[in-house]
């Protein structure tokens, strides 16, 4: 991968690829799961104990020199205590192989149990098997042996069905025949592959059984075979929730994490990317060109070219187009945050409205108040934060700047152009540079429409 971050945990739709082959295992009735960790031994059982949510307890087992996959299945049933006598079976899986289905392993397992055989090798046809070992059949279809490609001569290597690196043991004939391994090949290696011959020199049932689909069993080595894999994967997503009732009018353009909940109705628009622990729900229309990572939308919400991180959107509310929600934003049911808006650390109350070209930081703006356009909370004073508070219905002026710490009472007025550095009393209107407050302007005002009105 050329890459400081372990191969295991280079993400595929917002997962390490390791943890998409244990979700598919926790979903299956599994006694146990052993994990052989290697390289970042450390880094890997501690990303995969944090995210990876089952009521399995997983088993982590070093293999401190990596002398290839033959040595680290040795270990993995050495080390975490295996009862190697028992005719129990044991699947064993490569964590570079995302994009397995339940299924699939579920049925290997089955025609291994029904085959009575002492191995069960998941295979693939592949129209280009480069890269893969080739899988030798007898002249009876059972499986004789794997050769590996860089020891194949010209006639194994025309062979077009691969090994996937997927197999199911009679667990108390693995143990023996992994003792019986030796490292005779071009990279001085365990292979495991060469159980088979040895499970097969014993005179054992040795059985091959196709992928219902090769693309299950391709491994990711590189990082373009990592975007070919994150293709097949978005495209499972994508047709599941279509399937489940949410409506992708570009789904080639339409990118939804693996972990990203949606309700039906919901509408997603060309260049939508939902990443992480998002939630959108029931009717919300998102896009196009939006990006919500870790954000909870309610129902009914429509967001249009926005990027939000770790925030919370009401039941309603209408936000965009060019709108940055940074972490720590909530905006209320029914509020409308709108065109070139940024917004951090802010709770913008029920029914409120910062309509265009404002930068609402360390705020709470009230419900129902209006934030004038070109409006910010000078937040910072070069040491600390402080917060600005708007109450209930407010009005801010265009071009304010609302010096924080300050508070602005319930239906307070600022005027135009005015910079705030004192707290503003409820029903006052403060104007000026600075801007000074005028007390009771708000029911003065009040009154005079209605004799206007009368």
């Amino acid at each position: 991968m050329r890459s400081e971050t372990p191969k295991v945990l280079h993400p595929l739709c917002g997962r390490p690829m390791i943890l998409h082959v244990l979700d598919r295992l926790v979903e299956l009735p599994l006694a146990r799961i052993v994990v052989v960790v290697g390289h970042s031994a450390e880094l890997v059982s501690k990303t995969v104990q944090e995210q990876l949510a089952t009521e399995i307890s997983l088993e982590f087992v070093e293999q401190s020199k990596r002398l290839g996959t033959g040595d680290a299945a040795g270990v993995g049933l050495t080390g975490s205590g295996f009862d190697l006598d028992t005719e129990d079976d044991v699947l064993v899986l490569t964590a570079d192989t995302p994009l397995l289905r339940s299924d699939t392993l579920a049925a290997l397992a089955t025609e291994h149990r029904l085959t009575d055989a002492a191995a069960t090798v998941l295979t693939a046809e592949l129209d280009d098997p480069t890269g893969y070992g080739r899988v030798v059949r007898d002249a009876h279809g059972a499986v004789d042996r794997i050769v590996e490609e860089t020891d194949a001569n010209d006639a194994e290597l025309a062979i077009t069905e691969v090994n996937s690196s997927i197999y199911c043991f009679r667990r108390g004939l693995l143990a023996p025949a992994l003792r019986r391994l030796e490292p005779e090949n071009g990279k001085g290696e365990y292979y495991l592959t060469d159980v088979i011959g040895v499970l097969r020199a014993a005179g054992h049932l040795v059985v091959g059984t196709p992928a219902p689909d090769a693309t299950e069993t391709l491994g990711v080595n590189d990082r373009a075979q990592l975007a070919a894999a994150e293709a097949v994967l978005r495209g499972r997503i994508n047709r599941r929730w279509m399937r489940e009732g949410v409506t992708m009018t570009d789904p080639e353009h339409t990118y939804v994490d693996a972990a990203v909940e949606l309700e039906p109705e919901v509408r997603l628009l060309p260049g939508t990317l939902l990443e992480g622990r998002t939630v959108v729900g029931a009717g919300s229309v998102i896009g196009p060109h939006t990006r919500l990572v870790d954000t909870i939308v309610g129902d009914g919400a429509t967001i249009e070219e926005t990027v939000a991180k770790e925030v919370e959107i009401g039941d309603g509310a209408t936000i965009g187009p060019y709108v940055s929600l940074r972490p720590g934003t909530r905006v209320g049911a029914g509020a409308h945050v709108g065109t070139f808006v940024e917004t951090k650390n802010a709770d913008i109350g029920e029914g409120a409205k910062v309509p265009h070209l404002a930068y609402i930081g360390d705020a709470e703006i009230g419900p129902g108040a209006n934030i004038g356009a070109g409006t910010i909370t000078a937040n910072y004073d070069g040491r600390t934060k402080h917060r600005t508070k708007v109450g209930r219905d407010a009005r801010i002026g265009s071009n304010n700047v609302l010096v924080a710490p300050v508070e602005i009472g319930d239906e307070a007025y600022t005027g135009a152009g005015a910079v705030v550095t004192r707290d503003v009393p409820a029903g006052a209107l403060a104007k000026g540079v600075p801007a000074r407050a005028e007390k009771g302007w708000t029911a003065k005002k009040r009154a005079a429409d209605e004799d206007d009105t009368g």
